[in-house]
């Protein structure tokens, strides 16, 4: 099962007190579904889920469910690194209406493989909704190895996974070993054609906030066979997909949303906003790229 080719982790947007600004995400909905989002993950690692009160998260899937409106598929993040707590958000979810939901590795705890297996095994078994795995080391401190998702992917409603490993061999062994109809993302913006190119699905996006558009031209002439085209197109987006991770995320693309005239505040301590210097080199970055872009 595929939820499309581009799905955008979407930013929370924050007023001036850090709390949820609903105006601003219902803007922010409706711009990334009219400029090449195929769907929405809410309350990911973009949308600062570190920082997100369990009640918050509940309230911002009814939302975004409600201000979507059947337009795109909604993918709501609600793994937590307690198997009784991803169990508790996801029916929550499922009731606020999502079409699926998202489980990030349980980070801090550090479990074994059997016990990653055994975790996102149950929470899938929770729920009727389908459940995108999310492998992001990087942030978790444990890395949830091709064996294990393979075995995961037999689970009847575990049905892609979002690979942010950096390991293209890993993702090669996982889309030939899993069935036909388990889709790999890239959890990597830069990684988008490579994973395409090795039988994966699209990728969840963080780019995706500025450059939707221009990178489902980049799939779409890929998916076409215009190759040489492609790798044009993903050259000239790797300089603004790389300044999106300049800094920890989310602030960079906050930051380029805002100038763009997309408010969505800043971010939640101990996020920090991005410095001045920091501000005008993305200013340069962002003014070359829709110079460019004509």
């Amino acid at each position: 099962m595929s939820f499309g080719q581009i799905l955008t982790a979407m930013a929370t947007p924050f007023d001036h007190n850090e709390e949820i600004d609903y105006n601003a995400t219902r803007n922010l909905v409706n711009h990334l579904i009219t400029n090449g989002s195929d769907g929405l993950v809410v309350a990911g690692t973009t949308g600062e889920s570190a920082t997100l009160e369990t009640e918050e998260k509940i309230e911002l899937f009814k939302f975004v469910v409600e201000v979507v409106a059947g337009r795109v598929p909604v993918i709501a993040g609600t793994g937590t690194n307690s198997t009784k707590g991803s169990i508790r958000l996801t029916q929550a979810a499922e009731a606020a209406g999502v079409d699926g939901i998202m489980l990030v590795n349980p980070y801090y705890n550090k479990p074994s493989q059997e016990g990653l297996y055994q975790h996102y095994k149950t929470v899938a078994e929770s729920t009727k909704l389908p459940v995108m795995l999310y492998n992001i080391p990087g942030r978790t401190a444990v890395n949830m190895l091709p064996e294990t998702i393979i075995r995961l992917s037999e689970v009847e409603n575990i049905v892609c996974v979002k690979e942010a490993s950096g390991d293209l061999d890993a993702m090669t062994q996982i889309i030939n070993e899993t069935p036909k109809d388990f889709a790999l993302y890239s959890g990597d913006d830069g990684l988008t054609l490579p994973v395409l190119a090795i039988g994966g699905v699209g990728v969840v996006s963080v780019s995706a906030h500025i450059l939707g558009n221009e990178m489902q031209q980049m799939i779409n002439a890929f998916r076409e066979g215009r190759l040489e085209e492609a790798a044009a197109m993903h050259g000239n987006l790797r300089p603004l997909m790389k300044a999106m991770f300049a800094q920890p995320s989310p602030g960079p693309v906050k930051a380029a949303l805002n100038m763009k005239g997309i408010s969505v505040g800043g971010v939640r301590l101990p996020m920090l906003p991005l410095s001045e210097e920091e501000q005008l080199e993305l200013r340069k970055i962002l003014g070359i790229r829709f110079v460019e872009a004509g």
